[in-house]
């Protein structure tokens, strides 16, 4: 004890430490302000002012840190200043104020800090390792920062659970706002459109829809020096920190054009909850399951219509590589399928007296694979696409002439639903299963069948009757919502429109309109346009008026 005594200075040069952590605030407002950095900054001047043995070297302030770890800025410079030597005094307002977390608070104030003849002092504990006694350090300060730790956990408990009830109703509670949105300043829980950055990402959609690659997409916003996300919110204060280390001035990249391009939030959808921290003890988040993700649909304005974003996911499957001389795909890269071996055709282009031709080949007859060439001209193929895509667009003008007689016919989706060879062939297959179904009992009393066979049958029929009963609801419910709302609140009509006026397709349009073209060796082609469901449904709703308008005419005539 002499000895420790010898050691002790005159004076001490103190850190004053002070912190203030997110889940501080979750405790209410009184305790909230007591906590405030600016109350345990003026408490602990004051303490140090009656301290005639101690004078303050520097105060150290982490704001906005948990206490359930000791990975914060500003206690490591304190640490960093204790290790050279121009510390010797540490002091906190309460040891909650130092840290949270017990082994670790634990192992500094009883371990490290009297190693290093450094005195501890917590003001409202009323604790200091100069004249503590042996109770004081074995049992008060375990115990109290053990309550603390257990805090640490309940709030975290919490702040996770309200987290969790908040996503679930869509409400917003990211730091930042998406790149293209900032939080609405009467809730900070609710997104709206941030009209420059809207604009940018718009773009991006078109870019990738005319057949840009990422890496191009992110060269030309590069080269129009627009700024990147990163650098956008902080130009707009924001103190944003990606996590990912870059340069100065961090540049677009392929990785952040994808990361835009398949974010739902454009389309309004509210997707939260993709990670989660370890434990509260830990900063490391891990990804989760995309299953556990939250999603609600509509929290808010979209800037990207669900038509084009379908597009492009379609699109970033048969992501194709821009050619040497060019930064985007192909015409038809992500369209053309050979259709016997079904793998992507390939664009080859010959080149005759200065005249450039370019065609499809099969890409697994192109390796030396067991298929044919498909060879089919890129003109050609572009001229009876258009043609198709015309032709389909006739019929989505031609129904809602049809819509319009069939309103003033009082016609019920209902009506039309007997008309649907489609549903009629499910229902009969559906009869079908739950027959065999209900005649396992006489099978398994005659013997036809063991009780074994009996409940696997049953559980197969029962199945297959569930399926079934589930697509045929899916048909009935597509009918009724073309009744109700009309094709033009699924199909963006006027982009289909565009084809009756052009005499040459462009990839927008094919984009928009076609899902995948397949080339047989024999020439024949399938196009398979999008929205072949209720084209066929639309298909019916025309036998339907083609077999009832003249006796409505009578009736109304």
């Amino acid at each position: 004890m002499e000895q420790m005594q010898m050691n002790m200075p005159d004076i001490y040069d103190a850190a004053l430490y002070l912190r203030l952590s997110k889940d501080d605030m979750e405790e209410g407002d009184a305790k909230s302000e007591s906590n405030s950095i600016a109350n345990q900054r003026e408490l602990l001047r004051s303490f140090v002012k009656s301290q005639p043995d101690i004078q303050i070297f520097d105060i150290y302030v982490d704001d906005g840190y948990s206490g359930g770890n000791f990975d914060r800025p500003e206690f490591k410079r304190m640490t960093t200043d204790i290790e050279a030597g121009k510390v010797n005094c540490v002091i906190v307002k309460d040891l909650s104020r130092f840290g949270r977390e017990y082994i670790e608070a634990g192992r500094w104030i009883e371990k490290t800090y009297p190693a290093l003849n450094v005195r501890f002092i917590s003001v409202t504990d009323q604790f200091d390792s100069k004249t503590a006694d042996f109770s004081e350090k074995s049992f008060v300060v375990p115990i109290k920062n053990f309550v603390n730790e257990s805090y640490c956990r309940d709030i975290s408990g919490k702040v996770r659970s309200h987290q969790k009830i908040k996503r679930e109703k869509g409400e917003f509670i990211g730091a930042f706002a998406p790149y293209g949105y900032c939080k609405d300043p009467e809730n900070k829980n609710c997104l709206v459109i941030d009209s420059y950055a809207s604009d940018i990402v718009r773009k991006i959609f078109s870019w990738k829809i005319d057949g840009f690659s990422l890496g191009a997409i992110a060269e030309k916003l590069n080269v129009r020096h627009v700024q990147s996300p990163k650098e956008y919110k902080k130009a707009n204060g924001e103190n944003y920190n990606s996590g990912f280390h870059s340069s100065d001035t961090p540049k677009w990249s392929a990785v952040q054009i994808k990361r835009i391009l398949t974010n739902e939030v454009y389309i309004g959808n509210m997707v939260q909850g993709k990670q989660e921290r370890i434990s509260y003890k830990v900063k490391q988040r891990l990804d989760k399951p995309e299953s556990e993700w939250v999603k609600v649909e509509n929290t808010h304005p979209a800037i990207i219509r669900q038509n084009d974003f379908d597009v492009v996911q379609k699109l970033l499957q048969y992501d194709g590589r821009a050619s040497k001389t060019s930064d985007s795909a192909n015409f038809f890269s992500g369209f053309v399928f050979c259709g016997d071996c079904h793998t992507p055709m390939i664009r080859r282009v010959n080149q005759y007296k200065g005249k450039k031709k370019a065609f499809y080949i099969c890409q697994t007859k192109n390796k030396g694979g067991d298929c044919t060439r498909h060879s089919i001209p890129e003109e050609v193929l572009k001229r009876i696409v258009l043609k198709e895509i015309q032709a389909y667009t006739a019929l989505f003008v031609d129904y809602q002439m049809i819509m319009e007689e069939l309103c003033e016919m009082k016609v019920s989706y209902d009506q039309v639903i007997g008309y649907d060879t489609q549903i009629s062939k499910l229902q009969e297959e559906y009869n079908r299963y739950y027959s065999l179904k209900a005649s396992l009992g006489d099978d398994l009393k005659e013997g036809l069948i063991s009780k074994e066979e009996f409940d696997d049958f049953r559980e197969s029929y029962g199945r297959k009757c569930e399926e079934l009963e589930q697509m045929i609801e899916n048909q009935k419910k597509l009918v009724k919502q073309m009744f109700e709302g009309g094709v033009s609140a699924t199909v963006q009509l006027e982009d289909w429109k565009k084809s009756l006026e052009i005499k040459e397709l462009d990839r927008t349009l094919l984009a928009l309109t076609v899902d995948k073209i397949y080339i047989y060796e024999n020439k024949q082609i399938k196009i398979h346009i999008r929205y072949q469901d209720m084209i066929e449904k639309m298909k019916v709703i025309r036998r339907f008026y083609a077999e009832h308008r003249t006796e409505y005419r009578k009736e109304v005539g």
